[in-house]
C-alpha cells in the first residue's frame, strides 16, 4: 500500500536565536489515511516543537510518489522525474511525470540523490526539474505493526508454511 502524503501548513510562535518570539508559518509533510488523521498527527508532532497554541492554516494532498530522506542533509527538494515509455500501437515515445521529495544540502546533491533513488528503475527516465521545497520536516507513519512482524518472525517454530499462516492469523 502506498502512502498518501499531506502537506500541512502551520502557524505558531517560535523563539529565535535572539530570544524574541515571532509568529512563524512553516510547512510539514506527513503521511496519513485522511485529512482528519493528518490534522491530529500534525497537532501531536508540533507539540514537541512548542508549548504554545498551533494554528493549522492549510492541509492538502501532496503530489508526491516517493519520499527519500538522506543522512547529513538539511533541506528538502522536489524532483520532477519523467519516465519514458514506447507506445506499442503508435511507436511513439510517451512521457509520464512523477514527483519525488529528496533530502539534500543543495541542488547538485539533490540531483545525485534523485539519481540514486532511481537506480533500481528498469526504464529510461530524465530529471527535467529540481526545486527547493518549503517543507521543513517529514513525519512518516509508523503503526507499530513493524514490531508485530518482527515478533512474529522471531517466534516461528512451525515446520510448514501452512502452520505459519495459521499462527499469523492468531497474532492478528
Amino acid at each position: 500500500m502506498s502512502a498518501t502524503w499531506y502537506e500541512c501548513k502551520v502557524k505558531y510562535r517560535k523563539t529565535h536565536e535572539t530570544g524574541e518570539q515571532k509568529l512563524t508559518s512553516e510547512t510539514y509533510l506527513l503521511d496519513a489515511i485522511s485529512f482528519t488523521e493528518a490534522e491530529t498527527r500534525i497537532t501531536e508532532e508540533m507539540a514537541a516543537y512548542t508549548s504554545e497554541e498551533v494554528l493549522i492554516t492549510n492541509i492538502k494532498v501532496a503530489n508526491l510518489s516517493e519520499v527519500h530522506p538522506f543522512e547529513n542533509s538539511d533541506r528538502w527538494f522536489k524532483s520532477k522525474v519523467s519516465l519514458m515509455a514506447i507506445d506499442e500501437k503508435s511507436g511513439k515515445e510517451k512521457k509520464s511525470n512523477m514527483y519525488m521529495l529528496v533530502q539534500a544540502n543543495d541542488v547538485k546533491e539533490a540531483f545525485e540523490n534523485t539519481t540514486q533513488a532511481m537506480d533500481n528503475t528498469m526504464g529510461d527516465y530524465s530529471i527535467p526539474a529540481i526545486t527547493e521545497s518549503p517543507i521543513v520536516d517529514v513525519f512518516p507513519y509508523f503503526s507499530g505493526e513493524e514490531e508485530k512482524v518482527e515478533e512474529f518472525n522471531s517466534t516461528k517454530t512451525s515446520e510448514t508454511p501452512e502452520e505459519d499462516v495459521l499462527e499469523e492469523k492468531e497474532l492478528v
